[in-house]
């Protein structure tokens, strides 16, 4: 397995332009078709009709949004040339949890950016970057909102527990694996879920991912009761020095209400490095 197709969403926030270098060198990576989608968010035209002076607002923002998006549409024809990838353009004015999950469904790699609070123009639409998880199928890159990667996938950290969703995120990144310098599989308070005299935990999922000609080491950390794993895992990707986090994300649709995780929402909140979640 391969990524030859790879999906990234792009916008106007600020971040878009750093995302779009990193989908392109991991394009040019696997030798991947690159995608681009084009999705912001779409306001509800009749939530302005009762604000003074909103129209007007409304229609500059249009007006710069549309700038931006030519702007970066060359930037994005101009950077595949560039690095000889190839790929193609995508623009929609439809709501972005519904146009980009439809889009990406039929790639091997989706990438997408952590919301970024102190930036208005990353928002595009309720919980985007859970909904692309939990909706899409395929595996997510989510890139976060601060920071450069020249080296993402040289130190490959994957979370696990067995779980069905932490297997699929294992398998779903074993490209990435398998050119990584160095795999750690990290359990938390594995003994626990081990049976007496069983196995190191970890090891049986580290030995199927060493058959793919990965470098795989293990680690097991103890977290208090209570504790938060999601900071665990942060502070364990520092403590090894990993560019990269892969996690099975953990949520479920509650009414009209996402919810996610303890887990996944301390990741998607937080994350430090670049994350590869699969659901």
């Amino acid at each position: 397995m391969s990524y030859k197709s790879i999906v990234v969403h792009l916008d106007t926030s600020e971040r878009a332009h750093p995302r779009l270098e990193l989908a392109l060198r991991v394009a040019k990576q696997f030798h991947a078709h690159l995608t681009g989608v084009f999705a912001l968010f779409t306001p509800e035209p009749r939530s302005f009709c009762l604000i003074a002076g909103t129209a007007e607002y409304n229609r500059d923002q249009e007006n710069l949004r549309a700038e931006r998006r030519a702007v970066l549409e060359q930037l994005f024809h101009a950077e595949l040339g560039r690095a000889q990838v190839a790929g193609d353009w995508i623009a929609t004015d439809e709501y972005a949890n519904i146009a980009v999950p439809r889009r990406a469904r039929c790639a091997d790699l989706i990438i997408a950016g952590q919301d970024d609070p102190n930036d208005p123009e990353s928002y595009i639409g309720d919980h985007f970057p859970q909904n692309l998880v939990m909706s899409m199928g395929r595996p997510v890159l989510m890139v976060p909102y601060v920071g450069a990667y020249p080296s993402l996938g040289s130190h490959v950290m994957a979370a696990w527990d067995g779980s069905r969703e932490a297997t699929r995120a294992v398998h779903d990144a074993l490209p990435f694996m398998r050119l990584a310098k160095k795999t750690t599989v990290v359990t938390v308070n594995g003994e626990k879920s081990e049976a007496p005299g069983g196995r190191v935990p970890g090891s049986d999922i580290a030995t199927v991912i060493a058959r793919h000609g990965a470098n795989v080491e293990v680690a097991d950390i103890e977290v208090a009761i209570g504790a938060s794993i999601g900071d665990a895992l942060l502070s364990q990707l520092t403590n090894i020095g990993a560019d990269m986090l892969v996690m099975g994300a953990y949520g479920h649709a509650r009414w009209q209400e996402l919810v996610m995780g303890g887990a996944t929402r301390a990741i998607l909140k937080s994350m430090t490095v670049p994350v590869l979640m699969s659901h």
